[in-house]
């Protein structure tokens, strides 16, 4: 997959020439509305022999309108896990655009000749709701009347789940209550997130369950305070895991919230590594214990549950897309 990052108005010189089908939206998880908007795209520019195309931003809106500082807006998916997510829907081309005051301030016929029709889009995808400004002037039923017949549109319905939208707002509901499993049913995958490891508290290693303490990223969303079943990338290998989310609250009151992992059948230094995370099931909530030995028996309860969950769902290295989610529900 080509990922063109795109400064508007400083950007002809870096569109590929040919015709392509082009998908619309900001898609901060690539959840399952999304990958319906990037499947419609997709079979359009496979029965019209163009190149796929997706163009998002990079910074949400917000960070404009509301000027919301840059470094504390909290993503479902970074960029570089946008890229990897889009490589997998089978995107040819990503555009990444830059989002500033000059693309928020961009009058929606300014917005669909420069960035529609400036990159040579013969048919423009997005989902029911997706704007381009204002959204009384810049909304999809208004989109042909700037397109001037320059180019088809598809716009897909509203996908729903249960008897709710499937939307970024809901599995960031979700995920900040601790309700990882709805939030992985939304996204069509396991929620995924990056650290750092750093020094902790080492009192793990007293109780007999070391655990890495994981630093991330102020833009990284961490899901909710409790106790989950996960899978950690770490030394070019994918490993079973029980991570705490939480305030160790056992050992005191008024705690900063730490992530704090234990990593099963794997041994070995790994501070300063980088880790990835992917999240598959939440065990418990957070538990004041009168003492340690109480906490070392619910661990070793956890660590259990880790592997009989594992068990049940075998593991994929590669993220679960819908594709794959619907084939498992099915059989």
């Amino acid at each position: 997959m080509q990922v063109i990052n795109l400064t508007y108005p400083d950007f002809a010189r870096q569109i590929p020439a040919g015709a392509i089908t082009l998908a619309l939206g900001f898609f901060d998880g690539v959840h399952r509305g999304h990958q319906r908007v990037i499947a419609a795209a997709r079979e359009n520019a496979q029965a019209n022999g163009t190149k796929l195309a997706a163009m998002t931003f990079d910074q949400h809106p917000s960070v404009v309108f509301q000027h919301a500082a840059p470094d504390h807006v909290r993503y479902l998916t970074t960029v570089a896990q946008k890229e990897t997510l889009m490589a997998e829907l089978g995107v040819d081309i990503l555009y990444i655009l830059h989002f500033d005051a000059a693309v928020g301030a961009m009058p929606p016929q300014l917005f669909v000749d420069q960035l529609v029709v400036g990159l040579h889009a013969t048919t423009v995808v997005a989902g029911f709701d997706y704007t381009y400004g204002p959204a009384t002037t810049a909304n999809m039923q208004r989109l042909s009347d700037y397109a001037q017949q320059r180019f088809d549109i598809i716009e897909v319905p509203k996908a729903i789940d249960g008897t709710e939208k499937i939307s970024s707002t809901r599995i960031r509901t979700a995920l900040d209550a601790g309700l990882i499993d709805e939030a992985n049913e939304l996204l069509g995958y396991q929620y995924e997130t990056a650290g750092t490891v750093v020094h902790g508290e080492a009192r793990g290693r007293t109780l007999g369950f070391p655990t890495a303490n994981v630093a991330h990223d102020n833009n990284e969303r961490v899901p909710g305070i409790g106790t989950y079943a996960v899978m950690v990338h770490v030394r070019d290998q994918w490993v079973l895991g029980m991570a705490s989310v939480g305030r160790n609250i056992t050992f005191g009151d008024d705690r900063p919230i730490t992530v704090e992992i234990y990593l099963l059948d794997f041994t070995g230094d790994i501070y300063g590594q980088n880790l990835t995370i992917r999240w598959g099931h939440r065990m418990r909530g957070e538990i004041k214990f009168a003492g340690a030995d109480e906490l070392v028996a619910q661990l070793q309860q956890d660590e259990q549950v880790t592997r009989d969950y594992y068990e049940r769902h075998a593991f994929r290295a590669r993220p679960r897309l819908w594709s794959a989610w619907l084939a498992d529900k099915e059989d």
